[in-house]
């Protein structure tokens, strides 16, 4: 059986084919009865030929407007016998050339109909046609034929066109049945084959890892939705790209010693990402390959916790040895410092003897300075957590920049982007304070010959909200962004590479993450994330992992490349 859709498809192409008939079956005969003497009517003929044309376009509408095509089947069956035994009789009834019309109707009427009506449409049109020649003979009708066939020879010609059509219609029958049987099977393949493939494509973007297929010049065909995650692409941008163009280090290749690679990619978001990357050959049932398959997984976290704990590392080694060596470096500083002092006041000294303790004094003084910032970063810190909102605090570190940048004349702008509602977390304001202020100077040292804007910004971010500090400065190298919260790693001059460090513990002690984002010639960015806090919240006190954490000042935390 047909669907809808089918029998409305057979039906309008029967339509066309039968239009294309009647015109070429139309030009022939016109053209028969000028070039040859013959006694058809010319009028009655193109009088049917016409109402035939007519009931073709009928159909044709028909189709479009009434869906039960099983009716339209049997009218348009039923309505071709009767005027091709018009026709027939108009071209010489038994003399007439277009008495092949009537198999063309049997097969028709199989293929659109039950197996039951092709041989209904043979009895029909033996009958048809047997009534014209019948009616022909007696008289009855006005005869068009050049031939007057005895009874006996009439009566052969229509049991003889009784054995065509009903054969033709068996023929025509199993035919139509044999291909419909295998037009089933064919839908059970071609949806075995559907399912196939849907499972296989479900398979592929099922997967936790990244897929990416290419050709052999490298261009991607697939993508999986994990690959479209890991980058942050769309697929509409990533099929006909360039493989290698996704990521900032080579790919491994078909050939090396080594199918997998660590490389880097610069994610939408400005940061950067580390995969491990595999590549295999894509090979088909035939012999040869296709392409490439590139399979990827996400390293970036992986590899973060990597340099937090080799930060860790570092920052308990300092911490001990701040703790070991500062006091015994202060003592005898403070007995210099003194000592110089003293000297200083002698009157018997000449200038340059007075510039040189000028030198020790100063000298001193820095030097102290550092073990003061030892000190503050090695001995445990008490933090007081409560609800606090970070828009007063950061209101009022910016406010206090802002008079000093006056002052100075110091050529930097600061720009704003604070919520208009407030900013609910679980901190230290104080010691929140002190990571804004030193966010700020730095980038304030950082554009101080060139001058700049910087942004402050506070926005939400998922549960947390984001804190960035962005200068437009000279920037700093990837190498010293990954190294720019540890000890010692001041780019300022007279700096004492502490501040951050202390920077971090404040953060880590919060349960907080920090970052830092940089590129050479286009300024930095240090973004601090907090959890946020709902404004009906009720302030508790921390995790018994922070109090510990906050206790001890312990080094681990968020910080990130």
């Amino acid at each position: 059986m047909h669907s809808i859709s089918d029998e409305r498809n057979w039906l309008t192409w029967l339509v066309k084919v039968r239009l294309l008939i009647l015109t070429v079956l139309l030009a022939i005969e016109l053209a028969v009865i000028r070039l040859t003497p013959s006694p058809l009517p010319i009028m009655p003929f193109l009088t049917a030929m016409v109402l035939w044309f007519v009931l073709s376009l009928f159909f044709l509408f028909l189709v479009s407007v009434w869906s039960e095509g099983r009716l339209q089947a049997m009218l348009q069956v039923l309505s071709d016998l009767a005027m091709v035994t018009l026709i027939v009789h108009l071209t010489g009834g038994i003399d007439s050339s277009l008495n092949f019309l009537y198999p063309l109707v049997i097969i028709v009427a199989c293929m659109l109909l039950p197996r039951s009506w092709g041989f209904l449409s043979a009895a029909l049109a033996f009958i048809l046609f047997g009534t014209v020649l019948e009616l022909d003979y007696y008289g009855a009708i006005p005869s068009f034929s050049t031939s007057h066939p005895k009874l006996k020879a009439l009566q052969v010609v229509m049991f003889v066109n009784l054995f065509a059509y009903f054969a033709i219609a068996y023929l025509a029958g199993l035919l139509v049945t044999k291909l419909r049987q295998a037009d089933v099977r064919l839908k059970d393949a071609s949806g075995a084959l559907q399912n196939l493939q849907a499972l296989h494509e479900n398979i592929v973007q099922s997967m936790s890892g990244g897929v990416i297929t290419t050709g052999f010049d490298g261009r991607i065909t697939l993508v999986n939705r994990s690959a479209q995650h890991l980058l942050e692409t769309s697929e509409a941008e990533l099929l006909g790209r360039s493989v290698a163009s996704l990521f900032l280090d080579p790919l491994p290749h078909i050939g090396s010693e080594r199918s997998d690679a660590e490389v880097r990619c610069a994610a939408g978001n400005g940061f950067r990402k580390t995969f491990r990357v595999m590549v295999s050959a894509l090979h088909v049932n035939a012999p040869g390959e296709l392409g490439f398959v590139y399979t990827f997984d996400d390293l970036t976290e992986i590899r973060r916790l990597e340099r937090e704990m080799r930060l860790q590392d570092r920052l308990a080694a300092v911490g001990r040895l701040a703790a070991a060596i500062a006091h015994e470096i202060r003592n005898p500083l403070t007995s210099i410092a003194g000592s110089v002092s003293m000297l200083s006041d002698a009157a018997a000294l000449t200038d340059e003897q007075r510039q040189l303790l000028q030198i020790v004094t100063r000298e001193s003084d820095r030097l102290n300075n550092i073990i003061t910032d030892f000190l503050a970063y090695s001995r445990g810190k008490q933090y007081r957590f409560e609800r606090v909102n970070l828009i007063p605090l950061m209101q009022d570190t910016l406010t206090l920049l802002e008079h000093r940048l006056t002052a100075e004349n110091s050529g930097i702008r600061l720009r704003r982007i604070l919520p208009s509602s407030g900013a609910w977390v679980l901190a230290d304001g104080d010691k929140l304070k002190q990571v804004f202020w030193n966010f700020s100077e730095n980038a304030v040292r950082a554009m101080n010959k060139t001058g700049g804007i910087l942004t402050a910004a506070l926005v939400e971010r998922g549960p947390d909200w984001e804190i960035s500090f962005a200068d437009t400065g000279p920037g700093i190298s990837p190498q010293q962004t990954e190294k720019i919260f540890e000890p010692f790693q001041s780019n300022f001059e007279g700096g004492t590479g502490l501040g951050l460090a202390i920077v971090y513990q404040i953060v880590q002690a919060h349960e907080g993450k920090v970052w830092a984002r940089s590129e050479v010639g286009k300024g930095s960015s240090f973004v601090v994330r907090l959890r946020r806090m709902e404004a009906g919240a009720s302030s508790s006190t921390p995790s018994l992992a922070s109090q510990a954490a906050a206790a001890a000042a312990g080094t681990t935390g968020g910080a990130r490349g």
